[in-house]
């Protein structure tokens, strides 16, 4: 069956349709995807694609989630609550040893903790579980020492931060998450998926990869073993990315670093409320904020991950877009990010697993003509 592209766009936004029908219609197995786009607090694109896909349905969106996260902390900065420069054990009294005492919150949310993960790992029950896993990386040795390096903290990141809230509030992300960000803008973005929605959600699924991408990776040099351990495929058998996005533990608790459930337009609202005016509301972040939680804070190689210059405070550069941009990608290929120079919002989710992993490379071209129609609509 042919797969066709649904759903709007706003006149000035055409480009952005050829461009996501371009790939969507093309691949041998439908990418099953959604995108949607605001600009200046305006919907102007709200497009779906897949045989069994459409506008309202709801997803594993993997680290999509750590946006979410983020926003989270900068608000309570921003208020006051929390102290970038104050040390995490400030908060969480338990976080100390091996140089713990000594990171800041600065340092935690720069991914510098060295806390990647345990030897012994997690188990897909366990992972779903972001207090168990706090508890024990409170007392874990970091696999280097804290504050002297920078590594992608993949499933545990929501989990310290998380901890560091619930010790300053009294209160859980999610809670946090669901009064001042999720509700009030009738987001499609869940942590922890809400009994009543279990009708909208559809599972991730598998992508069978091309022959090209196998011989590519077959070529390629093993991942690095902290990416090994980060990612808990140090356990036997390694963790299944898709099994863990469709585990039932993993849909209600919603752990906070990978276990959110959305849709593209759920993410793009998002990051529109983060930067402008929505529903009535002001933006939630201030000019100030976003530009130093966008701001670079990991000059360098990532310990982790084959990446160079990868965090700002929590969310992942966006060098496609401009040095004022942040927000974070998912592993099954999607994206999710705010500019405050163009005024763009833009959310992209993928159920089919995009083979080997990590931001899909469709989004090249369809940020590309995103921020080709955003500059166009501007002079206009």
């Amino acid at each position: 069956m042919a797969v066709r592209v649904s759903g709007t766009v706003a006149v000035g936004w055409e480009p952005v349709r050829e461009e996501f029908a371009a790939f969507a219609t093309a691949e041998a197995a439908s990418p099953e995807a959604q995108l949607a786009v605001h600009h200046r607090g305006r919907l102007v694109v709200d497009l779906w694609a897949g045989e069994d896909t459409d506008g309202d349905t709801l997803t594993g969106v993997y680290s999509i989630t750590k946006g979410a996260v983020y926003l989270i902390v900068a608000l309570l900065v921003q208020d006051g609550v929390l102290d970038l420069e104050a040390p995490v054990s400030r908060y969480w009294p338990e976080f100390t040893g091996d140089g713990k005492e000594r990171l800041t919150l600065r340092g935690l949310l720069s991914h510098r903790s060295g806390l990647i993960n345990t030897p012994e790992g997690f188990t897909l029950d366990e992972v779903a579980d972001d207090a168990l896993i706090a508890a024990r990386l409170a007392g874990q040795k970091p696999y280097w020492e804290p504050g002297t390096g920078y590594g992608y903290h993949a499933f545990v990141i929501g989990a310290l931060t998380g901890e560091v809230v619930r010790r300053a509030t009294g209160r859980t992300l999610p809670e946090i998450y669901e009064e001042r960000i999720r509700a009030p803008y009738g987001l499609d973005l869940y942590i922890g998926l809400p009994a009543e929605l279990e009708a909208r959600w559809k599972p991730v699924l598998a992508q069978v990869p091309t022959k090209e991408g196998l011989a590519a990776l077959a070529g390629g040099p093993p991942p690095p073993k902290l990416m090994e351990t980060a990612f808990n495929w140090h356990i036997r058998p390694p963790m299944d990315l898709v099994a863990f996005a469709n585990h039932p533990a993993v849909k209600t608790r919603g752990p906070a670093s990978a276990g959110g459930i959305g849709t593209a337009r759920g993410v793009a609202g998002m990051y529109a409320a983060a930067i402008g005016e929505q529903a009535g509301r002001p933006a939630l972040l201030t000019p100030e904020t976003a530009a130093e939680f966008a701001r670079l804070h990991t000059p360098g190689d990532d310990l982790v991950t084959p990446e160079k210059d990868h965090f700002g405070l929590g969310f992942e550069q966006q060098p496609q877009v401009g040095p004022q941009a942040f927000g974070h990608c998912g592993a099954s290929g999607g994206l999710g990010f705010a500019d405050p120079v163009t005024e763009v919002a833009y959310g992209y989710t993928r159920r089919r697993f995009g083979f080997p992993g990590g931001t899909a490379p469709e989004n090249g071209p369809l940020t590309a003509a995103v921020l080709a129609a955003a500059r166009a609509a501007a002079q206009g």
